[in-house]
Order: structure tokens, then sequence, then C-alpha cells
């Protein structure tokens, strides 16, 4: 597999990714499209980049799936929007607005960034916005 930089996809194929491993298994395109809020002929093209990527498997009719790959790459963003949630409470945010201000820049940020940041937290394990595995602090 190649070094997660964090920086590999654009916001909104890291919110599929996200969504997928959330979800678990096999799902539907026509959730995928209901959940983003985008067209199925959008969720369509963005779920095939992502196949040809090796993110996901996709079977046509049936749903799509993370590959092992996908599945890494989702832990990693989970946990660098954990890790940023929690570091805007430090600075006075709520929960809720930190989880919401981190979902309009997090696909901005490398894991060389969120290595860094976590380091100086004392690598947490749990967030405001859920549990924080080490994937995403040195280890991948």
């Amino acid at each position: 597999m190649q070094e997660i930089t964090g920086l590999e996809l654009s916001p909104k194929k890291v919110e599929y990714l996200k969504f997928l491993l959330k979800k678990g298994g096999l799902v539907k395109t026509t959730d995928i499209s209901t959940e983003l809020h985008v067209d199925p002929s959008t969720s369509t093209k963005t779920i095939t980049d992502l196949s040809e990527s090796g993110y996901v498997d996709h079977v046509p009719y049936r749903g799509v799936q993370l590959t092992e790959m996908g599945k890494q790459y989702a832990e990693f963003f989970v946990n660098r929007h954990n890790i940023l949630s929690l570091m805007l409470t430090h600075y006075g945010l709520s929960s809720e607005e930190s989880c919401a201000e981190v979902s309009r820049f997090e696909a901005l940020v490398s894991k060389n960034a969120i290595d860094r940041i976590c380091g100086s937290m004392g690598h947490p394990t749990v967030g405001v916005c859920g549990k924080i595995k080490h994937i995403s602090c040195g280890s991948l």
C-alpha cells in the first residue's frame, strides 16, 4: 500500500470512504447518494473513480464496499477528524462547533500535521466525535 499523506483524495471522496466505513459491508449506491446529498450519476462516477484507484470494490447493481486499502484510509480520515475536533475544543469551541468546523477543512490537513498535533496532545484515545485509534499517530 502507498504511504498515506492525508491529501490523496478530494474532500468529497473522503466523505464517501468515511460513510462506507461507518456503514460497513456492502452499501447500495442509492444509499450513498441519499446520505451525501448527491445525484446518483455523481455518486456512480465518484465510486468508479474510487474503484479504479483501489479504494473500493464496486459490484454494479449490488453495491460498494471498502477494499483493505480503502478501509485503512477511511480509518485515518475518521481519526483525523476526531483529533482535529478534540484540538478545537481546547480553544473554546463546543463539541458540536468543533465537529462542524473541522468538517469544513479536515481534508486539507496532512498526515504529518495530524501526527504532530496528536503527539502534542499526548496521543489521546477519545475525542469529542469518537474514539481515536493511533493508526494516524506515526504508525502508518
